[in-house]
């Protein structure tokens, strides 16, 4: 069986503990990372996931806002939580975890979303955004003989022209501005990291892994975003065998607004 890893922004895992469940369930990821927990450590439901079969769990939550958690099927080490941009607000987990001969490093972002307005100079949340981009070149692809590095999680930028429904209509709106998209791309070549999502997948397809709240009927009009990137260091892509975007989970029973992507890797 292959090393699999999925990433899953899932707005508040205590009251979508349900379809989380579902997700291990019927894919059974080795190692599931999650964004926008919403729950502060002392009450994670660490119960369910033991349940679930999920007994190496690791977070790095506060009460209400972002947190982010890896659980996993096999054993997982933690290297850190890493403060960005000298603010608390629990946006990143890196753990290490063996597979396949290899100490992988995975890190577990969750970029702030960066509000409404894409001016630094006014809207205070878009500067922080900008900043935090900014100081993920100092997270590089580590990798060597024996050990390499997966990054995951909800970056909360739409970085290529087909990431979004509409290139043109989207240039001005937060998730996709020139000076979110052109930084974001710097900064993950600067780190050598492969973005593994468009390594086999034409620039030109369509990828979405958001769909809005608002949409009244989210699949008839399809106006998603891909917000959420698996990547990995150089030494990992010929291991890659591919990956899944589970656009379904957005029909299930109180979704998130993001789907899970899992990516395989044949390191066992």
């Amino acid at each position: 069986m292959p090393f699999t890893i999925a990433t899953w922004n899932i707005n508040s895992v205590r009251l979508r503990m349900p379809i989380v469940e579902r997700l291990l369930k019927e894919h059974a990821p080795d190692v599931l990372c999650l964004q926008e927990t919403k729950v502060p450590d002392e009450l994670f439901p660490e119960k369910a996931f033991r349940k679930a079969g999920y007994e190496h769990i690791l977070f790095h939550g506060q009460k209400g806002y972002h947190g982010v958690a890896t659980v996993a099927r096999r054993p997982i080490e933690l290297v850190e939580k890493r403060r960005f941009c000298e603010i608390d607000d629990s946006r990143h987990l890196s753990v290490r975890v063996q597979a396949g001969g290899k100490s992988v490093l995975v890190h577990n972002f969750y970029v702030p979303a960066g509000g409404d307005e894409p001016d630094p100079e006014i809207n205070r949340k878009f500067r922080h955004k900008l900043d935090f981009v900014y100081e993920m070149n100092s997270v590089p692809a580590s990798e060597d003989e024996l050990s390499a590095s997966i990054l995951v999680g909800d970056l909360n930028i739409a970085p290529l022209e087909h990431d979004v429904w509409s290139h043109k209509q989207l240039l001005n709106v937060v998730s996709h501005t020139p000076a979110e998209t052109t930084n974001f791309e710097a900064m993950r070549k600067a780190g050598g990291w492969v973005d593994l999502m468009r390594l086999n997948v034409p620039a030109e397809q369509k990828l979405y892994t958001w769909w809005s709240y608002r949409a009244k009927d989210w699949e008839a009009s399809n106006r998603g975003r891909r917000l959420d990137h698996i990547w990995s260091s150089a030494n990992l892509v010929p291991s890659f065998k591919g990956y899944e975007i589970l656009q379904e989970a957005r029909g299930w029973e109180k979704p998130s607004d993001h789907v899970p992507v899992i990516a395989r890797f044949d390191l066992d």
